[in-house]
């Protein structure tokens, strides 16, 4: 089940997690379908992009199934062109799809954020 991971990881996490996952490929294991891991700097960076009208958003798109930013917008009772400002920043995130007939979806399973505060990630 391929997901979507939000978090703020530390400075070494994808570095190690690609060590691991070459060092298992050189070992001829299989790999497993990959997620996508979307990292920000720290919370402020996370939810000045994953704003609570995006994630109600794509909460929202994920029980609808593909449908235009139109429906969308009826269905999120919000006015067409800020869902299409955000139908695209989340785009431009992977976190949406937008297939050959121009519908919107979440390409993943499951999207998950992963948040732990502390002095490292916390916003100044």
């Amino acid at each position: 089940m391929a997901r979507a991971i939000i978090e703020i990881p530390g400075p070494s996490a994808y570095f190690d997690q690609a060590l691991a996952i070459a060092a298992r490929a050189d070992a001829g294991e299989w790999l497993p379908e990959t997620d996508y891991h979307l990292g920000f700097a720290d919370a402020a960076h996370l939810f000045g992009q994953l704003t609570s009208a995006r994630l109600a958003l794509v909460d929202a798109l994920k029980r609808l199934g593909p449908v235009s930013i139109r429906a969308l917008a009826k269905h999120l009772e919000r006015n067409d062109s800020n869902v299409h400002r955000d139908v695209t920043a989340l785009l431009d995130l992977r976190l949406l799809a937008r297939d050959d007939a121009g519908l919107i979806s979440v390409p993943w399973d499951a999207v998950e954020i992963r948040l732990a505060l502390d002095r490292t990630n916390a916003a100044a």
